[in-house]
């Protein structure tokens, strides 16, 4: 036989990691970029430079590849721009104060204004009360009171000696009013001495009445400008007390902020509506002074108060990363609070969101969180259109409520979005929303694997020693950090790739650092990281170990040697949810006389899929071509796979089929000794197919069950070469020539191995070699024919 096996070596491609620095991760730095990603890590570069409106990124890949943690590391050594860093303030605007103003104030200065404007209010809370309980405050005002008191006595005087010449007298009513009496010598009339009068008396008595009414309506009306001119001058007084009082203590404070104009400007609105309410400082007992108070922290005036909703206390750049992306955590709400029954709320409610907090940074979501939570989507575009945060309450905008509530001053935005998702999302969100693209501009698309040579390897490395440090495991040896390579490039299913797959790697060192711990061991090895390969697996074979038992116990009908006619064993994958393992299958063929079709059994009770059907159908022009060029094809051919009851799919048994329907043509066996995997197109080239690994370990553990022997094997496609990672017990029985991988280019190979003739070469009459397996076929058709 002419067609070679592959040799041990070519079967698994070790990790040597020659130009290794160290023995061991301990003395391997760690790595501070994004391996394997540069295409993704471009974009973002390009992103952060870009300060125009649009430039977010959306970061494409799978679970579990680190994207997050990779974006960080790069951030974290982001050049960055501190100057463009604010605190950011709510204070009260004392024209409106259903309208919060807001304060733009360099870094490190919010907190310190809160502090500053505390002290001042604290202090004025105890100073203004005694500025206007001393002598001078309180003679003063006696002075204006008895000044109002002596003028209204006077007028009041007048008016009652007027009355007494006219014989009127002005007397007080028991609910308070002043009127005029008639007067019968020293006493006043009754209604009976005045009817005695005359009535030329009496109208003279009533005319003089009204007459002083009018008077006494003048006096009222001067009454009340002295009363207002007091007013006056009282609070004129009260506001210089309390001017005298505060430039005291505010004149330092506005020194202090001289060169911040928002401040001093606030500081100049506080003075004067502190000069205008100096009663909130003076008396609490009433409702509203209560109210305007009502703190659980310290008794001042809440007007006062600055509400400082983001505050940067070093030059750091905002980089946030919101876990729980809904409405009120992103956007910030306004709070409500109770006191003695009454609901109210005000600025100092005010409360800041991941927004706010990472405005001048980075905010970091996952797409999915971001789209599941109601209003948060369109929330977060009007924000990136508008380039401002909007503090609009989401009960208000949900509901026909017109219940009074604050419009805060919106806050001027300037952030970039990174979200997290998978494609399914992003072409989602391309393909329904015309917006998405404007907003997003910036796609990362993030690689699941990565080249592998020894530059990528030594990368790697760093890698994992990176994940050691970062995570405080115990350090891995030299042959532990070749063993964790080998296992990524299984994992991508190719020799010359790594997997970016972080997550599997990161679970795979902890449990490899669990197993090292509790063999007592100062370091993770090779053994460790193999032991803790085996315990993943054993956590997730259940199945595979369910149908292997059917091998072992006679269910499923397989053979392992000898040979047999229109029959050979065939290779498929199982998968479940977190394992694949290889299962041999074996197909059959009968043949019958007919007019040349082949059935498809799987496909006739529709358990077949679109694409296993498509393999027969070129399996059947292929065989067609062969022996079907010069004459029809006197036979009709049944396929199927035998003890199979669930569904089919894939056409990786395309060449095993035709294998088997050959040997029912000629009547020739097939080795049972060995399975074959691979399709092949309309010309009979063997095409690549996939889970190439678990299939030769599938059929190796089933030949350790049925019985080992030196002549079984497997047949792959020649393209599938570079995806072997195979296990070490099977590279062993290669390397000793117990067990044999042909790697093979065209179908007429496997038929050459199967039958241990050569498949024929066609002449240019259409006839094939007399010894040779087509020129056998050939010649049984032609009998039949005839």
């Amino acid at each position: 036989m002419s067609i070679k096996c592959m040799s041990a070596s070519q079967l698994y491609r070790t990790t040597e990691l020659e130009n290794l620095p160290c023995k061991s991760t301990k003395e391997l730095s760690p790595i501070d970029e994004i391996i394997g990603q540069e295409r993704a890590q471009k974009a973002v570069e390009f992103a952060m430079s870009i300060k125009e409106k649009g430039y977010n990124i959306y970061a494409i890949g799978r679970n579990g590849l680190g994207k997050r943690t990779m974006v960080l590391r790069y951030l974290s050594r982001h050049q960055y721009n501190s100057d463009n860093l604010f605190d950011w303030c709510y204070v009260a605007n004392f024209d409106d104060i259903r309208t919060p103003k807001v304060l733009k104030l360099p870094r490190g200065i919010g907190n310190q204004l809160r502090q500053d404007i505390e002290k001042l209010i604290t202090k004025l809370v105890n100073a203004i009360p005694l500025a206007f309980d001393n002598e001078i405050y309180i003679s003063r005002a006696e002075k204006l009171k008895d000044q109002l008191s002596a003028t209204q006595q006077d007028e009041l005087e007048k008016i009652t000696s007027s009355a007494k010449e006219k014989g009127v007298s002005l007397t007080i009513t028991p609910q308070g009013d002043y009127q005029f009496v008639a007067m019968n010598g020293e006493d006043l009339h009754t209604e009976e001495t005045f009817e005695a009068l005359d009535v030329a008396e009496q109208e003279r008595f009533g005319t003089v009445i009204d007459e002083l009414e009018v008077s006494l309506r003048n006096m009222a009306r001067l009454l009340t400008e002295l009363e207002e001119d007091y007013s006056n001058k009282i609070k004129k007084l009260n506001e210089e007390v309390t001017l005298e009082v505060i430039s005291h203590f505010i004149k330092n404070l506005k020194s202090d902020y001289t060169k911040y104009p928002e401040i001093k400007e606030y500081l100049n609105n506080l003075q004067q509506d502190i000069i205008e309410n100096a009663d909130l400082f003076l008396d609490d007992s009433n409702e509203q002074g209560e109210l305007a108070t009502a703190s659980l922290d310290k008794k001042l005036p809440r007007r006062y108060k600055v509400n400082v909703l983001v505050a940067h206390s070093d030059d750091s750049f905002p980089i946030v990363v919101e876990e729980n992306p809904n409405y009120h955590t992103l956007f910030g709400y306004i709070e409500t609070a109770t006191f003695k029954g009454t609901v109210f709320t005000d600025f100092s409610l005010i409360r800041s969101g991941s927004m706010h907090r990472a405005n001048g940074g980075v905010l970091l979501m996952d797409a999915i969180k971001v789209l599941e939570r109601p209003y948060v989507w369109d929330g977060l575009k009007r924000a990136l259109r508008a380039r401002q945060l909007s503090l609009t309450s989401l009960e208000k905008e949900i509901t026909l409520t017109g219940a009074v509530s604050l419009d805060p001053q919106p806050i001027p935005l300037d952030v970039k979005i990174i979200l997290f998702g998978d494609y399914h999302t992003y072409q989602l969100l391309t393909n329904y929303d015309p917006e998405f693209r404007e907003l997003f501009r910036v796609t990362a698309d993030f690689e699941d694997e990565m080249k592998r040579d020894e530059e990528s390897e030594l990368q790697y490395a760093r890698f994992i020693s990176s994940f050691v440090h970062d995570n405080n495991l115990l350090h891995c040896d030299k042959k532990a950090i070749a063993r964790l390579i080998e296992h990524s490039a299984r994992i991508t299913g190719d020799q010359n790739k790594l997997s970016l797959h972080s997550a599997h790697i990161g679970n795979l060192l902890r449990e490899s650092n669990y197993v090292a711990r509790q063999a007592n061991s100062n370091m993770i090895r090779q053994s460790h990281v193999d032991d803790a390969l085996k315990n993943q697996e054993h956590r997730v074979n259940r199945l595979q170990h369910g149908v292997m038992e059917s091998f072992i116990n006679g269910t499923t009908l397989i053979k392992t040697e000898s040979e047999a006619v229109g029959q050979v064993n065939a290779l498929s994958v199982l998968a479940t949810t977190d394992h694949d393992f290889g299962v041999p299958n074996r197909i059959t063929a009968t043949t019958s006389f007919g007019d040349g079709e082949i059935i498809d059994i799987e496909r006739s009770v529709d358990l077949g899929g679109s694409i296993h059907s498509k393999g027969v159908m070129i399996l059947s022009a292929y065989l067609h071509s062969i022996f079907g060029r010069t004459a029809h094809v006197p036979l009709t051919t049944t396929i199927t796979f035998e003890q199979s009851y669930g569904g089919v799919d894939g056409d990786s048994a395309s060449m095993a089929e035709v294998c088997a329907i050959v040997s029912a043509f000629s009547k020739i066996p097939n080795r049972q000794d060995i399975a074959i995997t691979g399709s092949m197109n309309q010309f009979g080239e063997a095409q690549p197919i996939g889970g190439i690994n678990e299939k030769i370990e599938g059929f190796f553990d089933v030949c350790v069950i049925k019985g080992r022997k030196a002549s079984q094997g497997v047949i792959i496609p020649h393209s599938n070469m570079h995806n072997l990672m195979l296990r070490t017990d099977i590279v062993k029985a290669v390397e000793k020539g117990e067990f044999h991988i042909w790697a093979i280019e065209h179908v007429h190979e496997a038929i050459e191995i199967f039958t241990g003739k050569p498949a024929g070469m066609m002449h240019d009459d259409g006839s094939y070699p007399v010894d040779s397996v087509f020129g056998i076929t050939q010649s049984k058709l032609n009998a039949l024919r005839k």
